[in-house]
């Protein structure tokens, strides 16, 4: 029946689909995205629980363990920030001084290369300041809201992360009936490739957070950089969005930087030893890690970024190139989307395909059998 339908008619539907399921995740994201928090991690756990299923665990027990490890990695997380904080709260008052002391050089430097005097300089600040109060006491009431919403998000987590381990042959059964028989193969490839992606994904983002953390952290503590490892660990976790993490995680580091020192040298210090660990990152460590598996461009990267981000915050942004590499995987599976699948990917053609035909032709996806892991 679709394909008798007009070309425009099924591009129309194609993007009218589209545009649903992202309205669908808008109006849901409260119940969809802690689901698809938990689908990732239940994934990337699987070894885990495969293992402590070999050992004649039960299964039950073996998905609580599997849980237990993530929950433990999470305390871990809080009371190293905690920890951190409890720091910068002692350090208070210098941090006040060398603030003071950053503001008034400032302030120097605007009036020898401006008209404005200091009067008009602390009004204006004044001003902004009680802009920034104003603003503060109207937002109370959604950062509450908030607050209980993300505190709803980690208690259905292990709830939800539980029942997709222990459910999961369901869920299978479900998608394959979702399809016709004869295209099972391309369903089962596709399945095992998206576990692939997903575990080799996330694993090596939890690399990359440690060896970041080690190299930043401990470069900049060697070189005598205050709030070091706080610095590094900071710009570790929000490189994992990407492209926009690490401009805001230099951000964060310069603005640490200034609040712990009265001089400049330690900043450019820090942007230079950021700029260097980003190099070893990009060009030689991530791509031996995770590069291969993820073939996103960087266009649609960065538009998933923002997408995720604006349906669902923080957790929106981090989900965004995973998400996009499994549609990516089942689009280049299925006939009708085969070109979403090419337009995501980062595979140019060799030639130009204004000039040469054979570069405008859908092309099929090999499939293989797979091995059985149970």
């Amino acid at each position: 029946m679709m394909n008798n339908l007009p070309l425009t008619v099924k591009r129309s539907i194609e993007l009218l689909g589209l545009m649903a399921i992202v309205a669908v995740m808008v109006i849901g994201r409260d119940i969809i995205m802690p689901m698809l928090m938990a689908f990732f991690i239940s994934i990337m756990l699987l070894p885990v629980y495969r293992f402590l299923k070999r050992k004649k665990i039960p299964e039950s027990l073996s998905i609580i363990i599997s849980i237990l490890l993530v929950a433990l990695f999470v305390a871990l997380m809080i009371w190293f920030f905690s920890n951190q904080i409890g720091i910068l709260v002692k350090d208070f008052p210098q941090i006040k001084a060398n603030v003071t002391q950053h503001i008034n050089s400032l302030s120097d430097w605007i009036s020898r290369i401006t008209h404005y005097d200091d009067k008009q300089q602390k009004a204006f600040i004044q001003g902004k300041s009680d802009d920034l109060m104003n603003m503060g006491t109207s937002l109370a009431g959604g950062a509450a809201v908030t607050l209980s919403g993300i505190f709803v998000f980690i208690g259905l987590l292990p709830i939800y992360i539980y029942l997709m381990l222990f459910y999961k042959d369901i869920l299978l059964r479900f998608i394959f009936m979702w399809f016709k028989t004869d295209d099972h193969p391309k369903v089962k490839e596709a399945i095992y490739e998206t576990e692939s992606i997903i575990k080799s994904y996330l694993i090596g983002l939890l690399i990359q957070i440690t060896y970041m953390t080690i190299l930043l952290g401990g470069i900049l503590m060697l070189i005598g950089i205050k709030h070091a490892l706080l610095i590094g660990v900071i710009f570790a976790i929000l490189n994992l969005i990407p492209y926009v993490g690490a401009l805001i995680g230099n951000v964060i580091g310069v603005l640490l930087t200034l609040t712990s020192s009265q001089e400049l040298w330690p900043v450019v210090t820090v942007l230079g030893v950021i700029a260097f660990v980003q190099f070893l990152d990009n060009n030689i460590l991530m791509p031996r890690i995770v590069g291969s598996k993820v073939k996103i461009n960087a266009l649609f990267a960065i538009l998933g970024v923002f997408i995720g981000g604006s349906i669902a915050g923080v957790s929106g942004m981090f989900l965004a190139l995973p998400t996009v590499a499994v549609l990516k995987i089942i689009f280049d599976r299925t006939e009708s989307f085969k070109q979403w699948g090419v337009l995501l990917g980062d595979e140019r053609p060799a030639k130009s395909p204004m000039t040469f035909a054979n570069f405008r032709k859908k092309k099929p996806v090999a499939t293989k059998t797979g091995i059985e892991k149970g």
